[in-house]
């Protein structure tokens, strides 16, 4: 009888463990566009650095 308790209490914490990740499957995926937007974001600051970091050493040499 125990184990019988054991593995039906097994059972139920795996559904419920199941339908809350079932849940949280749109949280995951608004957290992923997020994450994107925020790199999208990151690397476009970066890339607009590096463009005036070569428009000021451009400046520089052709100024010589």
């Amino acid at each position: 009888m125990k184990a019988f308790l054991v593995g039906l209490l097994f059972l139920i914490s795996i559904s419920v463990l199941s339908f809350v990740i079932i849940l949280l499957v749109p949280l995951l995926a608004a957290l992923n566009f997020v994450l994107y937007i925020f790199v999208f974001l990151l690397v476009s600051c970066f890339l607009i650095w590096l463009l005036g970091k070569f428009i000021l050493w451009a400046w520089r040499e052709f100024k010589k």
